[in-house]
């Protein structure tokens, strides 16, 4: 069963990917074919994708409301990993491990804004909930702007299971929660093997999924508004991360790994 990729970014970065087949990719005729379309067109020849040309109205049917900016793919359904596969490259990697749990983010744009956020930060993977949360769709991908494309991200049925699973592992979970006793996210150790993990955008994260953390970590607030939108407080706090895992980064992993609660 075919997917429809639509916008730019989202199909030249499943064709640069390579992760999945790209059945055929679909331009508006008319359109001017430089920039990210010459490069698609480019990528089209080298890999024996074909390309077809036909009027808007066409890529509007297809797109089904997702904007598309004269670009659509027809690509096979999206390579979700397994979390054998997450931990192994994680574990696996030359840096202390790194990653994104989102427990039921709903909201599409949410979910694509931090995949972007964790694809350039370099995360080693993402866990998202099966239910009541987000899945990564053809407008999840578009607004990832095909960042999604180039992350290991499996769903699990249980998130807080999943979190213990981690923590067998060494890694150490930081929640990412408003909460009475969280320090305030600056004053955190991020340099050690670590799942951030974010909760819903409107009742925050679960109770059984709360208690699994090993800290909490809040984003003070001096203005009159009382929160920030979910995609931008993981942002922060995945960049505060990386700003000091790359400053530790030249005497190799700093992170201490845990032991089994």
């Amino acid at each position: 069963m075919a997917e429809i990729l639509a916008g730019r970014n989202a199909v030249r970065e499943a064709l640069v990917a390579g992760r999945r087949s790209v059945h055929r990719v679909l331009l508006a005729q008319g359109g001017v074919e430089q920039g990210i379309v010459a490069e698609i067109l480019g990528l089209c020849q080298a890999g024996g994708v074909p390309v077809t040309r036909v009027g808007r109205a066409e890529l509007d049917r297809l797109a089904e409301g997702i904007p598309h900016q004269g670009v659509i793919a027809e690509v096979a359904p999206y390579p979700y990993a397994s979390l054998e596969e997450i931990l192994e490259g994680a574990t696996g990697a030359d840096e202390d491990p790194l990653l994104l749990i989102l427990d039921q983010v709903q909201d599409p744009q949410n979910v694509g804004a931090l995949l972007r956020t964790a694809e350039a930060v370099g995360v080693h993977g993402v866990i998202i909930a099966s239910h009541r949360a987000a899945q990564i769709s053809p407008a999840v991908s578009r607004a990832s702007a095909g960042a999604a494309e180039h992350l290991a991200i499996c769903t699990v049925s249980n998130i807080a299971r999943t979190l213990q699973r981690l923590r067998d592992e060494g890694l150490w979970i930081v929640g990412i929660e408003d909460m009475q006793d969280a320090q305030e996210f600056s004053q955190a150790d991020y340099a050690r093997p670590l799942a951030l993990v974010l909760g819903s955008e409107g009742s925050g994260m679960r109770r059984l999924v709360a208690k699994q953390c090993d800290y909490m970590v809040r984003i003070p607030m001096r203005g009159q508004v009382t929160s920030l939108n979910v995609s931008v407080a993981g942002a922060i706090v995945l960049y505060a991360a990386l700003t000091e895992r790359t400053a530790g980064a030249a005497t190799g992993p700093q992170g201490d790994k845990r032991g089994t609660r």
